[in-house]
């Protein structure tokens, strides 16, 4: 028999079996059936996962395979999905693995205070996202060859096609950061909290231009519409910057309290 660990997925309150159905025939991480380890009214999500694949040496090495971690990546966001439709979440980080589902259950009932604090506070709120991108063409791209009418030597004309260029940048970077400034006042009205990560790049930046500003903010589900037209309106009027704005999501980036360190692995 393979041996397993308990992947955990995210804590809830469950009074009346609500979740437990909606998991029911749900598959997780690895197609695994999805359970809930209760203590009390606090529930964790969690599923076995085979332990060569979790294990701290071998988890370290699958991190690095993009193919698999995007395989788990859906199951986790699968799971917290079907949760959050229903109550509010409080997201796990990915690959979050203890050693067994009492392991879990001892994690619950130490925290069980500060989760049931932590939803409270997550009630009817979303997490939205909002990603900035500068759309000048890239400093190494070959210039285009200037206009046959043009006055100037090959030579002068790569320069002037490269200055103009360079300038282009340096327009659209300070109107991105006009763009920034225009969406912190905008989502000041609406969401009482944001998280700044780090900007995305290489396979994680998807579409066209440079990511340079990735937030997240915490959006009260009142608030959700007018927080989305009050952001995208923010770009308006401004050339070489493009606004996204994703969501709703289960609050992923606000689940843990600044003074709470992440939780990774129960100690042995």
């Amino acid at each position: 028999m393979t041996a397993t660990m308990s992947y955990a997925y995210a804590v809830a309150r469950d009074d009346d079996d609500t979740l437990a159905r909606a998991l029911s025939g749900l598959p997780g991480v690895a197609d695994a059936p999805v359970h809930l380890v209760r203590q009390g009214e606090m529930v964790v999500a969690v599923s076995p996962v085979p332990e060569q694949d979790f294990q701290e040496s071998a988890l370290r090495a699958h991190l690095e395979d993009l193919e698999w971690l995007e395989s788990v990546a859906r199951a986790h966001h699968r799971v917290i999905g079907a949760l959050a439709e229903r109550t509010t979440v409080l997201p796990l980080r990915l690959a979050t693995v203890y050693l067994d589902d009492e392991r879990v259950r001892q994690m619950l009932d130490a925290r069980q205070e500060a989760f049931a604090g932590r939803l409270s506070e997550l009630t009817a709120h979303t997490e939205w996202g909002v990603k900035i991108y500068v759309e000048t063409p890239a400093a190494t791209e070959r210039p285009a060859a200037p206009p046959a009418a043009a006055d100037l030597s090959p030579g002068r004309a790569y320069l002037s096609h490269r200055r103009a260029q360079r300038h282009a940048r340096e327009d659209a970077y300070r109107e991105a950061e006009e763009v920034a400034r225009r969406v912190e006042d905008a989502a000041r009205h609406h969401a009482v909290d944001r998280v700044q990560h780090r900007a995305q790049q290489g396979e994680l930046a998807r579409g066209p231009g440079e990511n340079v500003i990735n937030d997240a903010y915490l959006v009260p589900v009142g608030h959700a519409e007018g927080f989305r037209a009050d952001v995208l309106r923010a770009a308006e009027g401004l050339t070489g910057v493009r606004v996204e704005v994703i969501g709703p999501w289960a609050p992923y980036s606000f689940a843990t309290p600044p003074e709470t360190e992440p939780m990774k692995r129960a100690a042995p």
